[in-house]
């Protein structure tokens, strides 16, 4: 038995788990209490006002580039700095628990950003991590839009890792609505967004010093 935070849907998350162990992807709508969300979109909000999110590039250490020709989001790390982080965090330790006991994943920590994406800004398709090169095992995605409309664009399109051209899902980047999938296997992209997207990823990773490899972003 799963036991789930209280910001937590416990029905979404046993799902969740389900998914990711059938398919190495997973979509629960609803996933995290409405009232958080609000409340890590404002943050986001603000964020953007005060100019303190920074353009992400693509790569890691010497190999980091900005390409906003790839990738058109500006980011800003979760810290714990605020009430929300700390709450989104903590239900993001549940889930981590879960899915060490259910799928004897090894986990070790979680990290996260906000990541904003102005109208006209995509993310080309890509895998979050390369075998062997890297900790990342499993990536996740909170949307934070609230009642966005059908022909907002934004949606994060899923591939089908034994075939990559094939696409399997289209989501709705709408508040609530969790993703999550195999860091290193699945395929996915952000399509051109009409609207300014708000969304936090995360990945939850194994410790570098059970396979002796060092992330240099960290």
């Amino acid at each position: 038995m799963i036991s789930a935070s209280p910001l937590l849907d416990p029905t979404a998350l046993t799902g969740l788990v389900d998914g990711l162990v059938e398919h190495g992807w997973c979509v629960a709508e609803g996933f995290i209490d409405p009232a958080l969300c609000l409340a890590l979109q404002r943050e986001l909000a603000d964020l953007a006002q005060r100019d303190a999110l920074r353009a992400a590039g693509i790569g890691r250490g010497d190999a980091h580039e900005l390409r906003r020709d790839i990738r058109g989001d500006a980011i800003h790390w979760l810290n714990r700095e605020s009430l929300p982080q700390r709450q989104y965090l903590a239900a993001m330790d549940t889930l981590q628990h879960a899915l060490n006991i259910e799928l004897y994943l090894g986990l070790f920590e979680f990290e996260a950003h906000f990541a904003h994406y102005p109208p006209g800004s995509f993310y080309q398709k890509h895998v979050d991590s390369f075998r062997g090169r890297a900790n990342r095992v499993v990536s996740t995605v909170l949307y934070l839009n609230p009642d966005w409309p059908a022909d907002g664009g934004g949606e994060m399109a899923i591939f089908d890792p034994a075939a990559p051209e094939r696409e399997l899902a289209r989501i709705r980047p709408t508040a609530g609505t969790f993703v999550c999938f195999l860091s290193e296997t699945v395929p996915h992209e952000v399509l051109p967004t009409r609207l300014p997207r708000a969304s936090i990823a995360g990945w939850f990773r194994r410790n570098a010093s059970l396979n002796g490899l060092v992330d240099p972003a960290r």
